[in-house]
């Protein structure tokens, strides 16, 4: 919380900016600004309200100009849908009931990505002595890469939804049967990280159960799926115009990651201050952010302040931040962290590539 409210003074100055906050405000926050289960359903369901019947109409009036209207809306819908994924990393058992099976349901199994593939790693990327770390799987020295090397793992993006075709349709009966194969798919192919050399942790306990009941989820729909095309009962079209929306959700928000962090730390560990100064919001002018709401949807558009305050509900981060942007001095680090928009902050991440 320190670096929140200071200032880059000299050691010798002494100013209110310079003081860590009390911690009288994250108490305050989190009083105030608790998760409404009712905003958590109605955005949700009318995300997916909307998506999945779009979708429906993509493929049933497919080679019309409709159809690309509709697939446009299904990727924005089930992109907003997909990101509660966030929130569900951060939710307190109990919080808004019955949501995190919901949301598996409705979006983590027909998009082939469980809760299971950030519930559990996504908190590294909060610990403190991890984050921007090698052991931080939503972290990568990318700042320093080629422009080569960045373009293929963007472009990789494409090829994500067949490997979770094979990750869940053949790799968990496979590895029910051959232990080796379902350790080295917990390790190395249950994770939605940037680091390619995180290796996830087996679960668990409960989360074994919860573990095992996803995969089954995916596997039945892949299954399903495959059936249902060898029986003529879903059309070839249907499975083309999934791998697109699956890989247009996958490219989106690569992007939206890319923008979230500066990526200029090497591995070392990083003081509060390197951590936000490597953070970015994205907060422009008012006739911007709509935009900015639709490419980094469910409050990631401020992804700095939740740094701040992880569990925060998205949909009191606005208010926070304007709250915060309203007191704080000129020179607050925190201010440091804003880019007008998505664009500019991967021009800005662009820029410094090799």
């Amino acid at each position: 919380m320190a670096a929140l409210l200071r200032t880059p003074a000299p050691p010798a100055a002494s100013s209110a900016a310079a003081a860590s906050p009390p911690d009288s405000l994250e108490r305050e926050l989190a009083a105030t600004h608790r998760p409404r289960p009712a905003i958590y359903w109605v955005d949700f369901l009318a995300c997916v309200a909307i998506g999945w019947p779009a979708f429906a109409l993509a493929v049933a009036s497919w080679g019309s100009g409709a159809a690309w209207l509709a697939l446009g809306v299904a990727v924005f819908a089930l992109y907003r849908a997909a990101l509660f994924i966030h929130e569900l990393t951060h939710l307190a058992s109990g919080a808004v009931p019955g949501f995190l099976a919901a949301w598996d349901a409705l979006a983590g199994f027909p998009l082939l990505v469980p809760s299971l593939m950030y519930v559990g790693s996504h908190g590294e990327h909060h610990k403190a002595h991890i984050f921007g770390t090698a052991a931080d799987p939503e972290y990568a020295p990318i700042a320093h890469w080629s422009r080569p090397r960045l373009l293929v793992a963007t472009l990789g993006m494409l090829l994500i939804p067949a490997a979770l075709v094979l990750r869940w349709g053949l790799l968990v009966p496979l590895g029910a049967l051959v232990p080796a194969v379902r350790r080295f798919a917990i390790t190395h192919l249950s994770t939605l990280a940037i680091n390619a050399s995180y290796e996830r942790k087996p679960p668990k306990g409960v989360l074994k159960k919860r573990w095992l009941r996803e995969e089954l989820g995916c596997m039945a729909v892949v299954w399903a799926a495959g059936v249902a095309l060898a029986l003529g009962a879903l059309p070839v079209r249907a499975l083309a115009l999934w791998y697109g929306l699956v890989s247009a959700i996958l490219m989106i928000n690569h992007l939206r990651t890319l923008g979230a962090h500066r990526y200029a730390n090497e591995g070392a560990a990083m003081t509060l201050d390197e951590q936000v100064a490597d953070s970015v919001n994205l907060w422009g002018p008012a006739w911007l952010r709509p935009l900015t709401a639709l490419l980094a949807p469910v409050g990631l558009r401020f992804h700095a302040l939740h740094h701040f305050f992880p569990t925060l509900p998205y949909h009191a981060l606005g208010a926070v931040h304007r709250r915060l942007v309203r007191e704080l001095p000129a020179g607050a680090v925190y201010r440091t962290t804003s880019q007008p928009a998505l664009t500019s902050a991967l021009v800005a991440l662009a820029n410094k590539l090799k």
